[in-house]
């Protein structure tokens, strides 16, 4: 069921536009810089960006920043705001539940796709950024933010690793769309209800006076995948933002089954 589940999540038009859409962000970026006739300067931009000119792996980087605030949650939302509510939705949630898996099975499917699905999303972008960097700019050994070099192969683990933290950063968010969904059979309403939260937690993360409750914030934490591109990796604030996304997993996951498992299902 889980392999049906992720064929037909992937078989959909709407989910190859939102991947196609991820994979041209970087593509975009890598383009305008090269052919803007002269290169950021330091500090100037996303982070990253001023190091592309250099080295065109750093794309990769720059495509998962430009992405992180609003395209790959967005991405988020629609996949996990549609996992219950589009079943209703179209009236195929009762056949489902006829086969022989009952609700927490199908459930756990659900959790598992969207799992996978931040995973591939920003590794998506991680390919199409290192792709277009190659082309557009020179590649070679990675410089690091503590000045040190890393291999060319070293430097793309990183990257890749970076690319799993931030998948790893989309959980929770996902989490919390999985819970809305089961509340509404419509899925529109549960996409943008998702996507609101995600918008409102970096809205309050950027005011100063609400510091306190930054640290519990969804996506106060977000950035933090940047750390693994220093010498030596400086893991605490990607502990951290794993740590904070396991817990909003568990939270959600947990309201998720209580309220699918008890639910009327009418459609």
């Amino acid at each position: 069921m889980w392999r049906a589940e992720l064929a037909l999540l992937f078989r959909r038009t709407r989910t190859q536009a939102l991947l196609g859409v991820l994979a041209l962000v970087p593509i975009v970026v890598a383009s305008a810089v090269r052919f803007s006739g002269s290169g950021p300067q330091p500090g100037e931009g996303p982070q990253f960006l001023d190091q592309l000119t250099h080295n065109g792996v750093f794309a990769a980087l720059v495509g998962l920043t430009v992405t992180l605030p609003f395209f790959l949650p967005l991405a988020v939302a629609v996949v996990a705001g549609d996992a219950i509510a589009g079943e209703a939705n179209l009236g195929t949630l009762r056949y489902l539940l006829t086969r022989p898996y009952g609700r927490t099975r199908l459930l756990v499917h659900k959790g598992a796709v969207l799992v996978a699905f931040c995973v591939i999303a920003t590794c998506v972008v991680a390919i199409a950024g290192i792709i277009a960097g190659a082309i557009l700019f020179p590649i070679g050994p990675v410089t690091t933010l503590s000045g040190t070099t890393l291999s060319l192969t070293a430097g793309t683990i990183r990257i890749f690793a970076a690319a799993a933290v931030v998948g790893g950063s989309l959980l929770g968010l996902a989490a919390i769309g999985l819970f809305i969904s089961t509340l509404t059979d419509a899925p529109v309403g549960a996409m943008a209800a998702t996507a609101g939260i995600a918008v409102l937690s970096g809205v309050l993360d950027a005011i100063p006076q609400l510091h306190a409750i930054h640290p519990w914030l969804l996506t106060h934490y977000w950035l933090t995948f940047g750390d693994l591109l220093r010498s030596p990796v400086r893991w605490t604030a990607i502990t951290k933002n794993l740590l904070l996304q396991a817990g909003y997993m568990l939270v959600f996951i947990t309201a998720a089954w209580a309220r699918f498992t008890t639910k009327d299902v009418l459609a």
